[in-house]
């Protein structure tokens, strides 16, 4: 019984040695400066993830604010990123947090699709986000730091 025990323990150790590792992207996340006009600009965060072509964005950003209180779930946002040999890839969703007047924006993960070697860049892509039916468009100002995001 001892020694079934051992082989199975042992077998079920090879199996995960030799199962197919998670998609990855890289890197994980990166900055941008991102301009919304009369509804303010500076830095924000693009968080990044992956699950085979399944891939996911949430921007975040304390500089810029939402000037009225916004219920969980209810901005209806769009990000589009340029991909590199040309094209777009585009990540939407209706996913946020409850955020009270002058806090920051977050919206996300927002659901897209990627394929293997997707190299995409926030530069010359944008964020439209609908709030109380009003559209606010960000553009990013330049390339974002430290890369583009490179899916496995």
């Amino acid at each position: 019984m001892t020694c079934a025990a051992l082989a199975a323990g042992t077998l079920a150790a090879a199996g995960l040695a030799f199962a197919p590792s998670a998609a990855a992207v890289t890197p994980q996340s990166a900055t941008v400066i991102a301009d919304c006009g009369l509804y303010g600009s500076g830095e924000a965060t693009l968080t990044a993830a992956q699950a085979g072509t399944a891939a996911t964005m949430t921007l975040s950003s304390s500089e810029i604010t939402t000037p009225v209180g916004v219920a969980e779930d209810t901005i209806a946002a769009t990000l589009t990123l340029t991909k590199a040999g040309g094209g777009t890839t585009v990540f939407s969703g209706t996913r946020n947090p409850a955020m009270s007047a002058g806090s920051g924006v977050q919206v996300g993960p927002l659901d897209g699709v990627v394929a293997p070697g997707d190299t995409l860049e926030a530069y010359g892509g944008s964020l439209r986000m609908v709030i109380f039916g009003i559209a606010v468009t960000c553009t990013f100002e330049g390339p974002q730091a430290p890369g583009p995001f490179v899916f496995d």
